[in-house]
């Protein structure tokens, strides 16, 4: 099921041992477009520091009472690696956070997670995918000279905002994204059309993605300004379902993205 990134913000975070705080933010990976980190605001107990905790520790999440429950403890999270979450996170930075959780490194392999798709199968000791000493020296091996890459993390309160472009003109704004609860990838940007057509939302996929420019705060996609217009309205209040992602891509006329994917609990 595709989930809100607005809604998810707020959401309390809850360890094995008691609440870590709420949910400020989604930091996410620009060339895959998954989220990588949720920026967790600690509150009282831990002086109100922004700590970043991973989709591999999320367990089952209650919806419904709009809680994140994680497999790692209050402890872990106070003795984690600081990391100014108001500041760009560099790759040693996230050597750093995964090496204290033991994670593997989800940027090695083909994957949305390593040389998988779903973040909690990393998690050690879970689904025989736990980093061993043999997978850390792997990793090791695969990152090294990697340590200045630009992980390509973006704070997705920041993009919200950001202005479209079409191939042929200005269509709109971000006004928010869709999130699938399994892989925690970002399914579709929600673009605000109300500039040119009052009321009207529609949903463009980050495939459909020919430029980000960061410094100017604007996204290129490779569709028409009339191919926008026409498009099927975004209705945030009713949950998505495949058939209506299937009439949306079919509208853009692209290939889908889930032909071979286990069936999804919505369809």
């Amino acid at each position: 099921m595709l989930r809100s990134a607005k809604e998810i913000e707020g959401y309390a975070v809850s360890a094995t041992d008691g609440d870590i705080g709420h949910v400020k933010d989604l930091y996410l990976d620009d060339e895959k477009w998954v989220i990588r980190y949720l920026v967790v605001d600690t509150g009282g107990w831990l002086s109100s520091r922004q700590v970043l905790v991973s989709p591999i520790s999320v367990g089952t999440p209650n919806w419904e009472q709009k809680l994140l429950p994680v497999l790692i403890s209050k402890d872990q999270v106070s003795k984690s690696p600081d990391i100014a979450t108001d500041k760009p996170v560099s790759r040693q930075h996230e050597m750093a956070y995964s090496g204290y959780y033991d994670y593997p490194y989800y940027w090695i392999g083909s994957g949305y997670w390593g040389g998988g798709m779903v973040p909690n199968q990393m998690m050690p000791g879970r689904g025989g995918i736990g980093r061993s000493d043999a997978g850390l020296d792997e990793g090791q091996r695969e990152s090294s000279g990697h340590e200045n890459d630009d992980p390509h993390l973006r704070s997705c309160n920041a993009v919200v905002g950001y202005h479209i472009h079409a191939s042929d003109g200005d269509i709109g704004h971000v006004a928010g994204m869709l999130i699938d609860e399994e892989t925690w990838a970002v399914r579709y940007l929600v673009v605000d059309t109300s500039n040119w057509w009052l009321g009207h939302q529609v949903l463009i996929a980050p495939q459909w993605i020919e430029a980000v420019n960061w410094f100017d705060k604007t996204v290129t996609v490779s569709v028409t300004r009339q191919a926008v217009k026409d498009a099927p309205a975004y209705d945030a209040h009713a949950a998505m379902s495949r058939e209506d992602e299937d009439r949306l891509y079919q509208h853009y006329g692209r290939s889908d993205f889930w032909s071979g994917y286990p069936v999804r609990e919505d369809e």
